[in-house]
């Protein structure tokens, strides 16, 4: 009996979690569209360095998120997210982190070699064949997670020989 309760309150914890997350992202929404409605500058909304949208259902990303020019950490794991990655993630130039895990994108923009800042990459658990070479220019990148792909081996190589101190994990051919 303890165990059946335990399992309940967990789930219960986990579902209240989800819906604060998705509550969350709806008000940060409603919040940016509205002080942009009304006139106020980009600027004036409060911009944070951390955003974690994972497990939220989305199945794109929200145009607000591209203009939190003071990014660091960005987490869209755990949704329905495909296609690729819009090219506008290059507005992201402070992002360090940034986890888009388990989703269904089946491309990463070329775009994304003009975050110099980036240090840890996950893409693993998506449905992507082939990587820009641009990959090749994010020298501050230590951690690049690729695990769970397709990705063709020559586009592996060519990233491999660009980022030699660079960790990178992918599956064995």
């Amino acid at each position: 009996m303890y165990e059946i309760l335990s399992l309940f309150f967990e789930a219960k914890r986990c579902m209240a979690q989800s819906m604060l997350k998705t509550w969350s992202l709806i008000m940060m929404t409603v919040f940016f569209s509205v002080s942009l409605g009304s006139g106020c500058v980009a600027g004036a909304v409060k911009q944070e360095t951390e955003l974690d949208l994972s497990d939220t259902g989305l199945t794109n990303i929200p145009n607000f998120v591209l203009t939190q020019t003071e990014l660091l950490e960005l987490d869209l794991s755990h949704n329905a997210l495909s296609g690729a990655l819009p090219g506008e993630i290059r507005q992201l130039r402070e992002l360090q982190v940034l986890d888009a895990s388990h989703n269904q994108m089946t491309g990463v923009p070329a775009e994304i070699g003009q975050l110099h800042e980036l240090q840890r990459l996950d893409l693993s658990y998506n449905q992507l064949t082939g990587l820009p070479l641009e990959l090749g220019n994010l020298q501050a990148l230590v951690f690049l997670d690729l695990r769970g792909n397709d990705i063709s081996f020559q586009d592996l190589k060519l990233i491999q020989s660009a980022l030699t101190e660079t960790e990178i994990l992918f599956d064995e051919l």
